[in-house]
Formats: structure tokens, C-alpha cells, sequence
């Protein structure tokens, strides 16, 4: 098709964009930060502001479909909502709107991976312009063009700025596991905004697990009747929820995990498993060994008809069938599958999990779908359009790629394991193996999936194990592979995690809530203390959790512990880190810096003394009495430090041997919690030993 419009629209901005340039954040915001969120592919600032006011309007052309309108209608209601102004008009005609947005054409009726998402964005003094091939990159523009009004000194404003924009990758997800523990349908809804805000295209809805099964079968009933708990979305919920993701250009894709993770199918339908049973909905997490059996026909036809009918309820092109850790005991234990195997010689139980994996992607092609599976599922003889979903990682996603496989990365995206943003940043999909791919093959590699397992989450605080850090993984996924500095995403994420709880995400409000349950009757005194010691404490990594847990959890286990209300990364200890780095680059000679360190480790020095009168009254807070005496220590070993400093001549070896000891102790977990402040005070301790000079101390 020619894009005519699309051209003119090129055309208009043709003098302020610079072809071809893609302008790192550090550049572009030199004079005048820009708070973007992926950070756009080619970005021009001009002179001047377009002042945002109750006049501010917006007319569409070109292409206009229900979509578009109810689009625009979002972005007035979020307008207003950042700028506090009661309500914005819809112009008529696109000559006297502010903001004039022109679509070329449709998207297809049924959304798919590759297809256009790009913009252009023109903004001056007199008005704004967006332009479109699709209503993709409109909705993607009206996100970019809300990112851009801030609070002026004479009012609300945009800056005269040239976009062009577009994603790197055409698959951009976010997985959220609603099995281990229910999450509420307004919870994913609010998610979705979320990812709407940030560009992100895929919903991936883990649907099943050992724990339960989630989704309405009207086929087989008992799948959720006996496998949920009674907590499970109807088909009607299904088909609102993806309507509700299709108006912000985000397809759904459903996960059926099998033939493991299936525990809460053989509660209803135990004639499915390997094993004989009983089986319950298990409470506890791990890798279990019910298994679905590989041997048995009428768990196919069983299979043929579930798929067949959750293929007409989710309408995307993709269909997720899990396929990983299976462990194989139910297999090894019972006799006619071992008799199996002789007979049809599948070598072992990777071999045998690929003649299951080889039939259900044949009933999911039956009924209309392309395939989706972790690892596992790549095996010698898998059809072309199968999708790899790698947790492993790039050598695997590059092995996959190289042979002809597309796939996505998860790998280093686990929002669960509770990393930093900065590490969650630096990995990218084209890394490591896959830099070493041909351009065809790299390719195949469609983007990435964060994923949030929900071993230790709740609606509560599951929106605070997402956002801000997912915004992070959303740049990496759209924005320029030279987008990479962490201080700018540092401070660019900051002003969208604020934007983001306009559209009623709860990652910043659930907090206080929960630390206030956690401290029970308390003094604003003693509140403030429990708070500052929350702030510069995280949670253990990866899966340390259920190592250190005094007992064994489980999905009754209350998630209301100072572990689960503190955020999984500290700015405050990050800032802190980051003031210690300045102090020490400028030799320990920075006065400002230095009265700075000393309010904070004073703070941390004074605080257990605060806080010691609710660990006699909450339990919950009792937990965390030694963490905050280790902190009250390291506000002593830093302030010991800046006054060595202070004086020159360096800090005796045996004063740095003693404080070394004591600040590796705070190291330790307790409660399930790190203090995070210990590396940075470590620094000033070694800087100290230096003679205040901090040679060799960054």
C-alpha cells in the first residue's frame, strides 16, 4: 500500500529531525531533561514550549475506528489527571486542535507480532502533530506526547520537539503467573495501563500450575471447579480482559502449562497423570513430580478439546503450552511407560516429554495456533513457527535463532528474583551469543518477557515487584541498543514511576499501608524510624527466600512481613552509594558531600534507639530488631570513618580490620532481608584507612 498520508506527515517534520540519528538520552537532555520512557529512536529538541491550558483540544483524520476515540478519550482523562485541569475539549476539525493526529490506515483486526508501531511526533509553539501508519504508533504517540507535559514556570507546557519513533523489537511482554497465589482481574487491568504507558505489546497470562488452575473450561468443568480454590477468571472475564488490553495495542497470549506444573489438573481429572493419586491442589512451591502421561491417547483427545476451545476464547495467534521442569519420576515409576519406551524407543525422558511436545503442537496447529514454549520444547523436528521462550538464556536463544527458531528472551527479566534495574538493564536480547548471529538470523529473535512468578506476591504488593523497574525492561525492548546509561534511566524511571500511579497503580501507595499494619499503634517518632530502616533494606536475590525462611512456605503463608513490604530495590541506599562515589572521586575533599554523609549516618546511627520501643510491641517489627541494630553500626563505622578523614593521616589497620568484620556481619540476611548501605560505608571505611586521600577506594 502507498502511504501517502504517512509521507506528508514524514515530510512535515523533515526539517527539524536529523535523519538517521539516534540521540542518546545524555545528549538530548543536556539542556533540558526530557523524562521519555522508552527513550524514542530519533528525538530533536527545539526552542520554546506549547503551553498546555482548558483550551488544549485534539481532532482525528485519516483513519478512525472505535479504538482511536476511545483512545483519545484516555489521554484527555490522563491529561487532566497530571495537570489537574477539570477537562479538555475534542475539536472537531484537525485545522483548529492542539493536537492534531492523523492514522493512515488500520492494524489487522487480529494484532501480530511485526506489525507497524512507529510515529512521528511534531510538537511547536502553536500546536502539536501525530502521525501514524496505524493506530499502533497513534496509541504509542499519545503515551510519548503525555511523558512530555510538565509543570512550567507559568504552567503546564510540552516542549517544541521533533520524534520519530519506533520499536526495536516487535515483541514486548510483561508474564504474570496468577496461579501460585490469584491475582484480581483489576489488578492485571491496572497492569495493563502500565504497560500501555511504556510501550509494551504482549500479555502473557500464566494461566496454570501446580497450584491452580484459573481459567473456565465449560468443557471440563472440574479443571477450575476442583483445581482453583474457586478462584478463577470466567470466560467472560477473559474475553473483557483482552477487549480491555486490545484498546491499548496489547495482545494476550495464554499459557496451558503441560505436561508438569499440572498438579491442579489431576485433582478434577486424575486419569490425565502419570501417577495414581490422590491428588490435591499443592500448597507448597518447587518442581513436583506429577506429570501428565505422554502414553496415554485420551489425554490427547482431552487436550484436542481443551485447546480447541481455548483457542476460540483467546484469539491471538499464539498459544502458550509451558513445557518445562519436568522432573520425570512419574515417568520413571510406572511400568507401561517404561514399556513405552521400549516398544517406541524414545531414549529417555527428554525424548519422551518430545513426542508430547511434537503431539500437543499438532493439536494447537490443528486449531489455528502457533506455538509457545520455554526451553524445553526445542527439539529436533519442531515446526518453523514455534516460538522459543528462553529462561536459560542468549547461548540458548542464539541456538535457537541459529537453527531457524524464533524466539524471545525472559533470561535476566525474572522481576521476582529482585535484582536492580541497572542489572535487570544490561541484559539484552542480542547479547552475548545472539551478537554473534548473522543479521538474518537475528531476526528471529522477537524481543523479550519480563516475568512475575508469584511464589511471594499478593494483590497488595504485586504492583511493587513490577513497576518502576519493568519500565526499564520496556526501553530495553524498544529503545536503540545504545541506550544504555543507567544514570539517565535511573532519573527518567523515577518521573515515570510517579506518572505511572496516575493511572491507579498502587507500587508507590501500597507502602505505607503495609508498614503501618506492621508497626500497629504507633507515634509518627516511631513510624519514622521503622520507615528509614525500610528504605535501605531489600529483600534476599534470586530464589534465597525459601533457603532462609524460618519455616517452610506456602501459598497460606501470610505475605505481611517488613519482607514483603519493602520495595525490591532501596533508592535511598542507591543514592547513598552514589553521594559516597562522589565523595571519593573528589579525594574525600567535597564539604557539601561530606555534611550530606554525615545527616544520613547520623540518621542510621540514632535510629535503633527510635525504633526499639515497637519491637517490644510488634512482632512483626521484632523481626527485624538486629537488622536495625546492624544499621545503627554502620551509621557508627561511616561517621568513624569521616572523621578520620577528617583529620588525615589515615585510620590505624587494626581500627579497618575491626570495622571490616563488623560491616560484613550487617552483610548477613536476617529476616530474609538485606542492609544495603553496607558496601557503600565499606568505602568510606577503606577511604579512612587511605589517610583521606581514597586512593585506590572507588
Amino acid at each position: 500500500m502507498k502511504r501517502t498520508s504517512w509521507m506528508r506527515g514524514m515530510m512535515m517534520v523533515g526539517m527539524l529531525l536529523i535523519a538517521g540519528l539516534v540521540q542518546p538520552a545524555s545528549q538530548a537532555q543536556a539542556e533540558r531533561p526530557l523524562n521519555l520512557m522508552p527513550w524514542p529512536s530519533s528525538v530533536q529538541a527545539g526552542n520554546g514550549d506549547l503551553h498546555i491550558d482548558a483550551s488544549f483540544s485534539v481532532a482525528l483524520s485519516g483513519h478512525t475506528e472505535p479504538r482511536l476515540d476511545d483512545a483519545v478519550r484516555r489521554f484527555l482523562r490522563h491529561l487532566s489527571r497530571e495537570t489537574g485541569i477539570p477537562s479538555f475539549a475534542k475539536a472537531g476539525a484537525s485545522s483548529k486542535a492542539t493536537l492534531a493526529i492523523h492514522t493512515d490506515h488500520a492494524s489487522k483486526d487480529i494484532q501480530e507480532p511485526g506489525e507497524e508501531e512507529s510515529y512521528v511526533l511534531e510538537v511547536t509553539s502553536d500546536g502539536a502533530k501525530l502521525t501514524a501508519p496505524t493506530p499502533l504508533g497513534t496509541l504509542h504517540g499519545l503515551q510519548t506526547f503525555l511523558q512530555l507535559v510538565e509543570a512550567g514556570p507559568n504552567g503546564f507546557d510540552a516542549p517544541v520537539i521533533a520524534i520519530q519513533d519506533q520499536p526495536r523489537f516487535p515483541w514486548r511482554g510483561l508474564m504474570i503467573d496468577v496461579s501460585r497465589h490469584f491475582i484480581p482481574l483489576e489488578v492485571l487491568k491496572r497492569n495493563i495501563d502500565g504497560m500501555e504507558a511504556v510501550k509494551m505489546n504482549v500479555f502473557h497470562w500464566h494461566l496454570s500450575e501446580n497450584q491452580g488452575f484459573r481459567i473456565e473450561s465449560k468443557k471440563f468443568r472440574k479443571l477450575h471447579e476442583m483445581g482453583s480454590d474457586g478462584m478463577f477468571y470466567t470466560q467472560d472475564d477473559a474475553r473483557d480482559l483482552i477487549a480491555y488490553a486490545k484498546q491499548r495495542g496489547i495482545r494476550v497470549v495464554p499459557e496451558l502449562d503441560m505436561p508438569g506444573h499440572s498438579t491442579a489438573w489431576f485433582v478434577g481429572y486424575p486419569e490425565l497423570a502419570s501417577g495414581p493419586g490422590p491428588y490435591g491442589i499443592e500448597r507448597k512451591w518447587g518442581i513436583f513430580d506429577p506429570a501428565m502421561d505422554p502414553t496415554n491417547e485420551k489425554l490427547y483427545k482431552f487436550l484436542d478439546e481443551l485447546i480447541g476451545e481455548m483457542a476460540k476464547l483467546f484469539p491471538d495467534h499464539y498459544f502458550h503450552i509451558g513445557g518445562d521442569e519436568v522432573n520425570g519420576k512419574q515417568w520413571d515409576a510406572n511400568p507401561k511407560i517404561q514399556e513405552f519406551r521400549k516398544a517406541y524407543n524414545p531414549k529417555n525422558n527428554d525424548a519422551l516429554q518430545a513426542y508430547f511436545s511434537q503431539r500437543v503442537q499438532k493439536l494447537v496447529t490443528k486449531h489455528g495456533k502457533a506455538v509457545v514454549g520455554w526451553d524445553e520444547v526445542f527439539i529436533p523436528g519442531v515446526p518453523k513457527d514455534i516460538v522459543i521462550q528462553s529462561w536459560r538464556g542468549q547461548a540458548s536463544l542464539a541456538q535457537a535463532a541459529s537453527q531457524g527458531y524464533r524466539g524471545i528472551l525472559s533470561n535476566g527479566y525474572y522481576l521476582d528474583l529482585g535484582w536492580s534495574t541497572a542489572r535487570h538493564y544490561a541484559v539484552d536480547p542480542m547479547g552475548g551469543a545472539a551478537a554473534n548471529l548473522t543479521p538474518e538470523q537475528q531476526k528471529l529473535i522477537l524481543g523479550g518477557e519480563s516475568c512475575m512468578w508469584s511464589e511471594y506476591v499478593s494483590a497488595e504488593n504485586i504492583d511493587s515487584r513490577i513497576w518502576p523497574r519493568n519500565a526499564a525492561i520496556a526501553e530495553r525492548l524498544w529503545s536503540p541498543q545504545s541506550v544504555t546509561d543507567p544514570a539517565s534511566m535511573y532519573a527518567r524511571m523515577h518521573a515515570i514511576s510517579a506518572r505511572l500511579e496516575l493511572l491507579e497503580l498502587t507500587h508507590q501507595k501500597y507502602y505505607r499501608p503495609m508498614l503501618q499494619r506492621i508497626a500497629g499503634p504507633s507515634t509518627p517518632e516511631e513510624f519514622a524510624a521503622l520507615r528509614t530502616l525500610a528504605d535501605v533494606v531489600e529483600p534476599v536475590k534470586d530464589y534465597a527466600r525459601e533457603q532462609l525462611a524460618p519455616a517452610e512456605p506456602t501459598s497460606a503463608t501470610p505475605l505481611n512481613r517488613v519482607v514483603d513490604a519493602v520495595p525490591l530495590e532501596s533508592d535511598t541506599a542507591r543514592r547513598f552509594a552514589e553521594l559516597v562515589d562522589k565523595y571519593v572521586a573528589a579525594s574525600c575533599h567535597d564539604a557539601g558531600t561530606d555534611a550530606r554523609l554525615r545527616s544520613q549516618l547520623t540518621l542510621w546511627r540514632d535510629n535503633d534507639a527510635r525504633l526499639e520501643p515497637l519491637t517490644q510491641r510488634s512482632f512483626l517489627v521484632k523481626e527485624v530488631a538486629q537488622t536495625s541494630q546492624d544499621l545503627a553500626a554502620l551509621g557508627s563505622s561511616g561517621l568513624a570513618a569521616l572523621d578520620f578523614i577528617a583529620k588525615g593521616g589515615g585510620a590505624p589497620d587494626s581500627w579497618r580490620a575491626e570495622q571490616t568484620a563488623a560491616i560484613q556481619q550487617t552483610q548477613k540476611p536476617k529476616a530474609q532481608l538485606l542492609l544495603m548501605p553496607a558496601t557503600a560505608v565499606q568505602k568510606l571505611v577503606d577511604a579512612a584507612a587511605a589517610g583521606g586521600s581514597c586512593v585506590g577506594t572507588k
